[in-house]
């Protein structure tokens, strides 16, 4: 279990550091020209090579939504859920406040929104509550729906990563805009604390829209797209 977590741990601190660094030091400067195109690849990148490195170790989740969706559809066990859990937010934490010290170190640098996540007025597009939950539950839900497929037995091994990194960096082009892009609790929180913003108050959104939208992509998966696979499995072993 110890080096799951730690696994976890490191997994969620690289997506932490190198999607939300992305946003806080590269896409500070309009010069280097990385925009919201930049910061959206960086953040599939962080998943990509952290799956690769350590996903053979923990299953390379990252994410508290991801393992609650894999608890879901049986392909993980609820046993290990809160300590995936504690792994994730830990590692989100230190990979936070490493950026912080960083950043800091720049002459007349103010945290501002530090990557975090919001709606209304923290929206960077001026987005709605009711805007923001919804395209967190889709987008975290379509999430789902790619890891489970991409690793299902029934395709080729070894590819997964590539697609799971593909998909969170089309999520993030189609969500920077509305909310920042969260679909992972862990990250949402870690930068909230940094931000000079309401960002705070407005986590139970960041908490609870992903967590909905993975259970559902998890049921969709295994009652309408496989279930000769996955009915198979919850209850079982996974459990």
């Amino acid at each position: 279990m110890i080096r799951k977590m730690s696994a976890e741990a490191l997994g969620t601190f690289w997506l932490v550091f190198g999607g939300c660094g992305s946003a806080v030091l590269a896409a500070a400067f309009p010069e280097l020209g990385i925009g919201f195109a930049g910061v959206s690849l960086a953040f599939g990148l962080t998943v990509l090579t952290m799956a690769y490195a350590v996903g053979g170790i923990s299953g390379g989740h990252f994410n508290p939504a991801v393992t609650l969706g894999l608890c879901v559809a049986g392909r993980h066990g609820w046993g290990e859920l809160a300590p995936y859990w504690a792994a994730q937010v830990l590692g989100a934490f230190i990979a936070a406040g490493t950026l912080f010290v960083i950043a800091s170190g720049m002459e007349g640098w103010t945290p501002g929104g530090f990557a975090s996540n919001g709606y209304g007025d923290l929206s960077p597009g001026g987005y709605s509550m009711q805007a923001a939950l919804v395209i967190e539950i889709v987008l975290t839900a379509g999430f789902l729906l790619v890891i489970l497929g991409s690793t299902s037995t029934k395709v080729p091994g070894g590819f997964a990563p590539i697609s799971i990194g593909l998909a969170l960096t089309l999520i993030h082009l189609i969500s920077i805009p509305v909310t920042n892009t969260s679909v992972n609790p862990a990250r949402s929180t870690s930068v909230a604390f940094y931000a000079e913003t309401g960002a705070v108050g407005q986590l139970w959104l960041f908490w609870l829209a992903p967590l909905v939208g993975a259970a559902i992509g998890a049921l969709l998966w295994c009652y309408l797209l496989s279930p000769d696979e996955s009915l198979a499995n919850i209850g079982g072993e996974g459990n």
